[in-house]
C-alpha cells in the first residue's frame, strides 16, 4: 500500500505540472529556467491567502476508490529580514486506509515575494514504517551559492550536506509557485523544456511538455477550460518509466492544477481539486460547476 504514500508524493508535486519521479534528462544540464511572464509580485499569479484542497484517487480491477486528501496554502512572513511568502503542502490518507498503511506528508516552503528565490524548504513524510525529513536553506551570500542541505531517511539514516545551487534551482513547493507564472503562449507544443529541482540529497534535471488546451470535466468541481501538460515518470518501484503523467491547470491567469493523472505499475492514480479560495484572479476558465 506505498502506493498511497506516492500518489500524495505525486500530488505535492504535480501540483507544479510535473512530478518529482519526473524522468532526469542529462542532456539538459545547465540549460535555462523555466520562461515565464515575471516574477514582479504585482504581476504574480497568486497572492497570500490561497487555499487549495485536492482529492487523490486509486484505481485498481475492482477497487476505485478515493484513498486520501491535500491541501497547499499560500501566507506571507517575513524571513531574515526579507518579505517572503510560505507555501504549506499537506497530505494524508483517509481513515479508513489508515488501518492498512497510514501516510502523512508535509512539504513547506519559503520563497521571496519579489523574485521567487527560494530561502528555505522543509519536508517531513510518514509512510507506514518509513519515514524522510529535509530541510534545506538557500546559501545565496556564499562566494559559491549552496544548498546547506540536512536530510534523513529511516533507510539511510541521517546525513548533512551540500547541494549544488544555481539561479533555476528550486524545490518542489517553490517550483509549483514560479511556473505558475510560465509565458505559455511562448511555448512551443510539443518541445522539451528544463527545469531543476533539489528534494532529499538529489538535484534533478528534468523536463516538461506543452501538449496545448482541453476542456475537461472534473468530478466535484465542474467543466473547466484548461491547459495540458506531461511529464515522463522514472521506472521504478511504482512506475514503469514507459507513461507520461498528465496535468491539467486552469486556462486562466490563476494557473491552477485542477486534475492529474499517472499510471502505476500496479494500477492508475488520479487526482482532482475539490475546493479553493482567496484566488488573486476571477476563474474565468470555469464554464460550468458541478450541480451539488
Amino acid at each position: 500500500m506505498r502506493i498511497i504514500g506516492h500518489m500524495l508524493i505525486l500530488l505535492c508535486t504535480c501540483i507544479a505540472t510535473w512530478s518529482m519521479h519526473a524522468q532526469e534528462n542529462p542532456d539538459l544540464k545547465g540549460t535555462a529556467c523555466v520562461p515565464v511572464r515575471t516574477v514582479s509580485e504585482d504581476g504574480l499569479a497568486f497572492q497570500a491567502g490561497e487555499r487549495m484542497d485536492f482529492i487523490l484517487h486509486y484505481r485498481l480491477g475492482s477497487m476505485n476508490a478515493d484513498v486520501g486528501t491535500a491541501t497547499v496554502v499560500l501566507d506571507s512572513l517575513i524571513f531574515n529580514g526579507q518579505k517572503a511568502f510560505r507555501c504549506s503542502v499537506s497530505g494524508k490518507t483517509k481513515k479508513f486506509f489508515d488501518v492498512f498503511f497510514k501516510v502523512r506528508e508535509y512539504f513547506e516552503s519559503v520563497f521571496t515575494r519579489e523574485g521567487l528565490r527560494p530561502l528555505k524548504f522543509v519536508r517531513d513524510t510518514h509512510e507506514g514504517g518509513y519515514e524522510a525529513r529535509n530541510t534545506y536553506l538557500y546559501m545565496w551570500d556564499a562566494p559559491q551559492p549552496y544548498i546547506a542541505a540536512d536530510v534523513y531517511t529511516s533507510k539511510m539514516g541521517y546525513k548533512p550536506m551540500e547541494l549544488p545551487l544555481t539561479q533555476c534551482t528550486y524545490d518542489l513547493p517553490a517550483l509549483f509557485f514560479f511556473s505558475r507564472n510560465m509565458d505559455v503562449e511562448n511555448v512551443e507544443p510539443g518541445k522539451k523544456y528544463p527545469m531543476t529541482f533539489a528534494i532529499d540529497d538529489e538535484v534533478l534535471n528534468v523536463h516538461f511538455i506543452l501538449y496545448g488546451r482541453e476542456t475537461i470535466k472534473v468530478k466535484g468541481l465542474g467543466t473547466v477550460k484548461t491547459i495540458k501538460f506531461a511529464a515522463r515518470l522514472v521506472a521504478g518501484e511504482v512506475f514503469n518509466g514507459e507513461e507520461d503523467m498528465m496535468i491539467w491547470v486552469t486556462d486562466d491567469d490563476n494557473r491552477l492544477p485542477v486534475y492529474f493523472e499517472a499510471p502505476l505499475l500496479v494500477g492508475a492514480a488520479a487526482g482532482r481539486m475539490s475546493g479553493y479560495e482567496g484566488l488573486k484572479y476571477p476563474f474565468t476558465s470555469m464554464v460550468e460547476k458541478a450541480k451539488k
